[in-house]
């Protein structure tokens, strides 16, 4: 109950308070190709259910029947106002709009597509027995998650190699360690992110240490070596490469 009102006294007012801002935004990108300013995109949520997660658009009309879901910052699909956006998470405002609707929180795993869902193991589906949120850790650790991605061939596996598998095991520490306090934290350092990102994943570490991480989890978060192929929670070996075939 205090999560939800806590919400709703951030959501309701930001949205009146960044009403001209939105306005703007939205105007500068149907300046740049006459399209629809919004794109709503099928994500589930809690308990599984299929909800609109609004977003402003960052890429060309049409772009999701590429039927690619995860985006390169190098992404061709990326339009020129769509990467201002991007840069400075502009794009993510809108989702103020499910946190009123009561299908997302301010702070809770990222929401996923339903085929990337389907992929999910056991372990990973505890992720959906929150509200999903407009910030967590993964969203800070992996906010560069496109550069993560530019160059590769495959951007969907390179996800699902690289970044999936941490993704979750921090959504999971979310799920298993939340509470009000951690959720103001949280949402500091997604601010702090925008002004300096070392500087908040260090603070990161700092918060996964102090509530018992494992220490490969605070390893990796730490960001200052190569990502490598890691298996999700709740995956075995042996299943991974039909795991991947399937996705």
């Amino acid at each position: 109950m205090i999560k939800r009102l806590f919400d709703l006294t951030i959501a309701l007012p930001a949205l009146l308070l960044l009403s001209p801002l939105l306005g703007l935004v939205s105007l500068a990108i149907c300046l740049e190709d006459r399209g629809s300013p919004l794109y709503r995109a099928e994500r589930v949520g809690r308990d599984g259910r299929i909800f609109r997660m609004v977003k402003f658009r960052s890429m060309v009309t049409g772009a999701d029947r590429s039927g690619v879901m995860s985006t390169a910052g190098d992404d061709a699909r990326i339009t020129r106002v769509g990467r201002l956006l991007r840069r400075f998470k502009l794009d993510e405002l809108p989702q103020l709009i499910n946190i009123v609707r009561g299908e997302m929180s301010l702070v809770g795993p990222r929401p996923n597509v339903p085929s990337e869902v389907a992929l999910y193991s056991a372990e990973e589906q505890r992720l959906l027995s929150v509200l999903p949120g407009v910030t967590d850790f993964a969203s800070i650790v992996f906010s560069d998650e496109g550069e993560i991605l530019d160059g590769s061939a495959d951007p969907d596996r390179d996800y699902n190699l690289l970044i999936r598998p941490w993704k979750s095991c921090l959504g999971l520490h979310y799920v298993d360690h939340r509470s009000f306090g951690l959720d103001l934290r949280l949402i500091a350092l997604t601010a702090l992110t925008l002004m300096s990102k070392q500087r908040a994943v260090r603070s990161i570490v700092r918060v996964l240490e102090w509530t018992g991480a494992d220490r490969e989890l605070i390893r990796v978060s730490r960001r200052s070596e190569p990502l490598k192929p890691s298996l999700p929670p709740g995956v075995t070996p042996e299943t991974w490469e039909s795991h991947l075939t399937a996705g």
